[in-house]
C-alpha cells in the first residue's frame, strides 16, 4: 500500500518543530538541494498556521500523584512550596508558566506528565 500525501501531512503535523526542522535537513541532504526562507515568506497563509515559538503549559489535571505535581511545579516556576500547592490544587485548567520556548515546554510538560499530571500547551 502506497502512502498518501494525506498520511504524509497527518505524520508532519503530529510532528514537534525540532523534528521538522531534522527532517527538512535530512531532506536537504538526501536530495542535495537547500530549502529558501523565501519559499517559507511567499506562503502567505501558511506562516500564519504555522506553529507558535511560545506557549503556555496548562495543567488541566493534577492526576492522583498531586505531590509529585507540586514538586515539578515548584522546581519549574520557581515558586515557594505553599504557592505551588495553590496553583496545583486551585481551579483548573490553569497556566503554569506563559511565553515559553517549545523545547523547554517539551521538557516541562514531560516532567509533568511522567508526575502523573494532564498539560497542554495554549
Amino acid at each position: 500500500m502506497a502512502i498518501t500525501k494525506e498520511d504524509i501531512i497527518k505524520a508532519l503535523e503530529e510532528m514537534k518543530l525540532t523534528e521538522l526542522n531534522e527532517l527538512v535537513k535530512a531532506i536537504e541532504e538526501h536530495f542535495d538541494v537547500v530549502a529558501s526562507a523565501g519559499v517559507a515568506v511567499a506562503a502567505g497563509p501558511a506562516v500564519a498556521d504555522a506553529a507558535p515559538s511560545e506557549v503556555a503549559i496548562m495543567l488541566t489535571n493534577a492526576g492522583g500523584q498531586k505531590v509529585a505535581v507540586i514538586k515539578v511545579v515548584k522546581e519549574v516556576t520557581g515558586l515557594g512550596l505553599m504557592d505551588a500547592k495553590k496553583l496545583v490544587d486551585g481551579t483548573l485548567p490553569v497556566a503554569i508558566k506563559e511565553n515559553v520556548k517549545i523545547e523547554e515546554a517539551d521538557a516541562i510538560k514531560a516532567q509533568l506528565i511522567e508526575a502523573g499530571a494532564s498539560v497542554e500547551y495554549k
